[in-house]
C-alpha cells in the first residue's frame, strides 16, 4: 500500500512538473496544441498577417503615450481602419487558342476554346454569383474568353476593365528549372516587375467601408494566375510552374476580413466534358472537338 501511495504520489508529482513547465513556455503549449509535435515550425511556414500592407495596427498612427484621449484617439482609429468583409476573387484562365503569327492580334480561340468559355460561363451563373468586377487581360484570347463568360453571367460590357498588367509573361524563375522553357532573363525583370504590380493592384484585404463580401472576376493567363496563387498562399512564388491549371478553368481565392487567405477552387474544371480539357495549344490547326 504504502509502495501504491509514493508511486502515485511521484507520478503526480512528475504530471504536475510537466504541465507547469508547459505553462511557463505558452509558447509550446500553442504549439503543441494543434501540431501534436515537438518539432519547431519552419519559419518560411509562418503567416505574414501584414502581406498586403493593410494591417489595421500599420495603418494607425501609433500611441504616443499612454495618456487615456490618446489611448481613445489610437483606439477608435484602429477600430475604423478594421475592415468588415471578405473578397471573393475568381481567377479564369482564358480558353485554347492557335498560336499562329508574330503576333497577339492573330492568337484566336479555337472552336473548342470558345467552348470551354461558354462551359464557364455557364457555371459562373450556376453559381449565382452577383459580380462587383469583372477585369480581363488585354490580350486577344482573354478578351475573347471574357467576351463570351460576360454574356453567360449576364454582367455589362460597358463596365468591364481591362488591364495590361494581367498580360501573359514569364513571372519568376521557377524552381525546379525546366529545360522545354527558357525565356531571355530579360523577360523575367521586364514581365516580373508587371505581374507584380497586377498582384498587389488586386489582391488585399477589403476596405473597412466595404459592409459586404465582394466578388471579382479576373480573366487572365496560366502563368499569373500560378503565381498569383503562390503570391497569395505565400507559398514561394519560384514555385509557380509546378502547379498546371486547364485552359478556361476556375480557381478561386477568398481573401477575409483578418487578412488570411484560403483557396476554394484551384483551375477547377470538372463541369466540361472530358473531351474539352486541354492546357496547351493544339498541334493541328483548327482545334476542332
Amino acid at each position: 500500500m504504502r509502495k501504491f501511495t509514493a508511486l502515485a504520489l511521484g507520478t503526480g508529482a512528475g504530471l504536475v512538473a510537466y504541465y507547469y513547465q508547459r505553462l511557463c513556455d505558452p509558447q509550446k503549449v500553442v504549439h503543441n496544441s494543434w501540431t501534436n509535435s515537438e518539432k519547431p515550425i519552419n519559419e518560411y511556414a509562418l503567416w505574414d498577417s501584414n502581406w498586403d500592407f493593410r494591417d489595421p495596427k500599420s495603418l494607425v498612427r501609433p500611441q504616443k503615450t499612454e495618456l487615456p484621449q490618446e489611448q481613445n484617439r489610437y483606439n477608435s482609429e484602429l477600430e475604423k481602419a478594421v475592415p468588415k468583409s471578405a473578397r471573393h476573387i475568381i481567377l479564369v484562365r482564358h480558353g485554347e487558342y492557335l498560336d499562329v503569327g508574330n503576333t497577339d492580334e492573330t492568337h484566336h480561340l479555337t472552336e473548342r476554346g470558345r467552348l470551354q468559355a461558354k462551359y464557364t460561363g455557364k457555371r459562373l451563373r450556376d453559381l449565382g454569383i452577383k459580380w462587383d468586377k469583372v477585369i480581363a487581360s488585354t490580350m486577344v484570347r482573354a478578351q475573347e474568353t471574357a467576351s463570351i463568360i460576360i454574356k453567360e453571367i449576364d454582367f455589362d460590357m460597358n463596365n468591364v476593365k481591362h488591364c495590361a498588367f494581367l498580360r501573359e509573361g514569364a513571372p519568376i524563375p521557377p524552381q525546379p528549372p525546366v529545360g522545354h522553357w527558357r525565356p531571355e532573363a530579360s523577360q523575367f525583370y521586364r514581365d516580373g516587375a508587371r505581374i507584380e504590380a497586377a498582384f498587389r493592384r488586386y489582391f488585399h484585404r477589403a476596405y473597412p467601408d466595404q459592409e459586404k463580401d465582394s466578388y471579382t472576376l479576373i480573366v487572365g493567363h496560366g502563368n499569373v494566375i500560378r503565381y498569383f496563387v503562390c503570391r497569395a498562399l505565400q507559398f514561394p512564388p519560384e514555385a509557380w510552374l509546378r502547379i498546371s491549371i486547364n485552359h478556361a478553368s476556375i480557381t478561386w481565392l477568398t481573401i477575409s476580413a483578418s487578412g488570411n487567405v484560403t483557396i476554394k477552387y484551384l483551375g477547377d474544371s470538372g463541369y466540361m466534358p472530358v473531351n474539352y480539357l486541354t492546357h496547351r495549344i493544339p498541334r493541328d490547326a483548327k482545334g476542332v472537338v
